[in-house]
């Protein structure tokens, strides 16, 4: 039987690897080399960070964004802390308060407390993700008919990961399989990381994609454009119901009214036993300001009241499929975690 790492092997030598040439962050040994997600695509620029305080400002300010990603930062951060003398748990503890909806960021954290050697156990998360992302990538789009149109919310490719992609992995898969034909991508308000950063990915890579208004999502699925709804994850559940972008639960509804598929991809670290059902997760709510402005250009009245949660949680009756590196669920059979989950540490 293939270990994940020898299966993940394989698959970069495949045509799949051609679409793995972004990489979010960079670990060189004394710093951690970010680049900065607010300011793309129009402008890239690498940040270096020494310190524990500002990889905590970095996760809070989306310079780094997307569940994996965050947690690959946090685990560098606490190397960075140990070289620089300060109390770990002290720097855990910071960190952990940095973002509350996404598991991958505690998890990492806890893999961290436990790690003798940590710049090599941070080394293994950031690895052992982008094997996960191969292994979801292959397995994802292999639930895909021929031919089809897929629609996505966010960002869940190399720029949220250690490359590749969750979601984005799975759509890049099956149109390397000619699975998949175009693709559509919510601009994702408010901070526009589909139009700004999955159809930047997507054009990079040369596959087919067309960016829509998040209220146009309806109308395509009527019009019969998609096939297949393709969404990360920043928690799931015991129970199977899944935290993600706001806007994630009103695609999963009008999926199921138009007899669309809804697929959610994430790597095992997103998945939580131990909250039991959707109505446990903390909702992350961010500054209003960030609805009242596009990229510094204020866009409503003054004086407007806003309300800013930026995770919404999609039912397990709602989804049709759960692919990590370990396993597939689908809709049909009770809601098992355990295969999901893989062999645990």
């Amino acid at each position: 039987m293939l270990t994940l790492h020898t299966y993940a092997a394989l698959l970069m030598n495949t045509d799949l690897s051609r679409f793995d040439r972004v990489r979010a962050l960079i670990w060189r040994q004394d710093h951690l080399l970010l680049l900065d997600q607010r300011k793309l695509p129009f402008q890239t620029e690498w940040l270096e960070l020494r310190d524990v305080d500002s990889v905590f400002d970095a996760i809070v300010e989306l310079k780094v964004r997307g569940a994996p990603a965050i947690g690959i930062a946090a685990a560098y951060a606490v190397v960075l802390a140990q070289r620089a003398g300060e109390d770990i748990e002290q720097a855990i503890a910071k960190l952990r308060r940095s973002r509350p909806t996404a598991v991958n960021l505690f998890w990492a954290l806890d893999r961290m407390a436990r790690a003798v050697d940590l710049e090599a156990e941070a080394i293994a998360i950031e690895r052992e993700d982008l094997a996960a992302n191969y292994a979801m990538a292959a397995a994802g789009a292999q639930l895909l008919a021929q031919g089809g149109g897929v629609l996505t919310i966010c960002n869940t490719g190399s720029l949220a990961t250690s490359g590749l992609g969750t979601a984005l992995g799975v759509i890049r898969a099956g149109y390397a399989s000619g699975r998949v034909r175009q693709v559509y991508a919510c601009e994702t308000r408010p901070w526009l990381q589909g139009a700004r950063l999955t159809a930047w990915e997507l054009n990079e890579d040369g596959i087919p994609v067309q960016l829509i208004a998040d209220s146009a999502a309806a109308h395509l699925m009527k019009v019969g454009r998609v096939r297949w709804v393709i969404a990360g994850a920043d928690r799931i559940c015991a129970n199977g119901d899944t935290a993600n972008k706001i806007g994630t639960y009103q695609l999963a509804i009008a999926a199921r009214y138009h007899g669309l598929k809804f697929m959610v991809v994430a790597p095992s670290s997103t998945l939580d036993a131990s909250t039991a059902s959707g109505a446990d997760i903390e909702i992350e709510e961010r500054s209003g300001a960030e609805l009242l402005a596009i990229n510094g250009v204020q866009s409503a009245a003054h004086g407007t009241a806003t309300w800013n949660p930026v995770f919404d949680v999609t039912p397990i009756d709602l989804i049709s499929a759960i692919v990590t590196e370990h396993g597939v669920w689908q809709a049909g059979v009770p809601f098992d975690l355990a295969p999901l989950q893989g062999p645990r540490a």
